[in-house]
């Protein structure tokens, strides 16, 4: 089974759902957990430029560690207690890069749905981990982020 599971969070209802199918993994487990927030540096150097944005870096980086805090509360109400990474960069390898650091068997990330545009732009983090990862991959998919089936 799993000895090290890394979670990756962004705080968004994709990622809490993620969150809590890894939580629950990890308690079955007896995991270590690793709890991983990304800060995209390309955003708030563009944002920087300009004057009147000057802090808009420094609040980016408050918003993200804030949402990093939260998870780990999440996670020690369910028992667990996590280690916490802030990275910034690319989340696709950054997430690969603390996976192969701490040894991560499994890395868990929240499944969510983009237009054909924005996948094409940005890309798939889940499909770009499979590709890259240095373990398993788990791309949460939960009742509250799937979209709405259609009746037959």
């Amino acid at each position: 089974m799993y000895r090290t599971i890394l979670l990756a969070y962004d705080g968004s209802r994709e990622a809490r759902a993620a969150l809590r199918q890894g939580a629950d993994l990890a308690v079955l487990a007896s995991a270590t957990v690793h709890l991983l927030a990304v800060v995209d540096p390309g955003i708030g150097e563009s944002l920087a430029e300009d004057a009147s944005f000057s802090n808009r870096p420094e609040l980016e980086l408050n918003e993200v560690r804030a949402v990093l805090d939260e998870g780990a509360r999440k996670l020690a109400g369910l028992g667990l207690q996590a280690r916490t990474h802030l990275a910034a960069g690319r989340a696709v390898e950054e997430i690969w890069r603390v996976a192969r650091e701490v040894g991560a068997d499994l890395i868990v990330v929240g499944h969510r749905e983009q237009s054909s545009f924005a996948r094409w732009w940005r890309g798939s983090v889940g499909a770009s981990l499979l590709s890259r990862a240095p373990c398993s991959v788990l791309v949460s998919v939960s009742n509250d982020a799937a979209p709405p089936q259609r009746a037959a």
